[in-house]
């Protein structure tokens, strides 16, 4: 909910209808499409109702399209026109919702059908060319764009000052970490001209309290699983509850409920191997990759989450559960590979092959964080 000041004529007018002085609170205006150059960021947490935001901006351009051209006048400028309205979602997203049409706008409870305004793009040079090809559209929502390169911030900027354009980001600006995204967020923030914040009701099924945070966690033997600190920072999710020990499920949780096992590990333990490989000392990290993957509870991992969450009280078991995932050493290997550039590809390869780690999901994931290594050719001796 959003808090409205009153103006003087508000005022007066609650008045003659015998309200008391109160406070005026509105959940959503209709969107104003005669100002031009928004770049408005939709921001909360998993379920909150950002896409749902966007499908009330369709709804609101399907009606402002049957005004006079007076009302044209108002909202184009340099041919674009504000009231006409496209949906792009990331390819990555793209199977998100695979029993809708392909052309759904879809969020939890519902979806629009956009027909041919609507379109899967990969990173910022897409976008710019659907943009040239559609230049008549004047206002384009962006779903989830901190998946794209941060080259994105830019390309809005250009044609929002151009033509006049409003741009509208339905995005997560804190990953499952409660950390800023990545740098594409981070740019998002420092153009944009409007933001909505939303919330939604903590998940957990004991709580009620409101909640910010998208937390992730896997269901392993029917139990949840949080996800660990150094897991891939993006992994594809959909809105239905898989038991799949390899498919992360998503929530929202508040302060109280949102479980991130493994970060004191990461930085006290993880990534000093990470800088320790980097120089060429790499036999440490193979072993702590070794014990995870044969024998995790001689593993530093087990020690450091074991002090963390057993040894103390109230003592929180459910984080000990985040042991239970599989390929929790191969995360840790793409963790520094991908995030914190301390291993090489060979280093990767090398390591891969050595400790028999899942090359599939290794691959996949990197694909998905946009680091891709062939594997085909292991370059053992490079």
């Amino acid at each position: 909910m959003f808090e409205s000041r009153q103006n003087p004529e508000t005022e007066r007018f609650l008045k003659s209808l015998g309200f008391p002085v109160v406070n005026v609170h509105s959940s959503h205006n209709h969107h104003d499409f005669t100002r031009p150059s928004r770049r408005i960021l939709v921001i909360g947490p998993m379920g909150s109702g950002k896409t749902e935001f966007s499908s009330r901006v369709w709804r609101d351009s399907r009606v402002a399209l049957r005004k006079s051209e007076e009302v044209a006048e108002l909202t184009t400028t340099a041919g674009s026109d504000r009231r006409r309205v496209f949906f792009v979602r990331s390819s990555l997203d793209a199977g998100r919702f695979p029993d809708y049409p392909d052309d759904a706008l879809a969020f939890r409870g519902g979806y629009e059908r956009l027909g041919s305004n609507i379109a899967a793009i990969r990173n910022s040079f897409e976008l710019e060319k659907l943009i040239e090809d559609h230049i008549e559209i004047g206002t384009w929502i962006i779903d989830e764009a901190s998946f794209y390169d941060e080259r994105v911030a830019y390309v809005v900027n250009r044609y929002s000052d151009i033509y006049g354009m409003n741009f509208i980001f339905p995005t997560l600006i804190l990953n499952f970490r409660r950390d800023i995204f990545n740098p594409t967020a981070r740019f998002l923030l420092n153009v944009s001209t409007d933001v909505f914040t939303l919330t939604a009701y903590c998940e957990h099924e004991d709580c009620i309290a409101d909640s910010f945070y998208t937390y992730r966690y896997y269901r392993v033997d029917g139990r949840e699983c949080p996800a660990l600190y150094f897991d891939p920072l993006i992994v594809i999710g959909g809105d239905s509850i898989k038991d799949s020990p390899v498919e992360p499920n998503y929530c929202t949780r508040c302060d109280e409920h949102h479980y991130l096992p493994g970060e004191d590990y990461t930085f006290l333990v993880l990534k000093p191997l990470g800088e320790q490989a980097s120089r060429g000392e790499i036999e440490p990290l193979k072993q702590e990759l070794f014990s995870i993957k044969n024998e995790i509870e001689r593993s530093r991992l087990y020690q450091v989450l074991e002090e963390a969450y057993m040894d103390v009280e109230p003592r929180l078991p459910i984080c000990m559960n985040s042991l239970k995932v599989p390929c929790i050493a191969e995360k840790a290997m793409i963790y520094l590979f991908a995030e914190e550039n301390l291993l090489s590809e060979v280093q990767v390869k090398r390591l891969a092959a050595e400790l028999d780690l899942d090359v599939e999901y290794i691959s996949r994931t990197l694909e998905d964080n946009r680091r891709p290594i062939n594997f085909e050719q292991l370059d053992l001796f490079s």
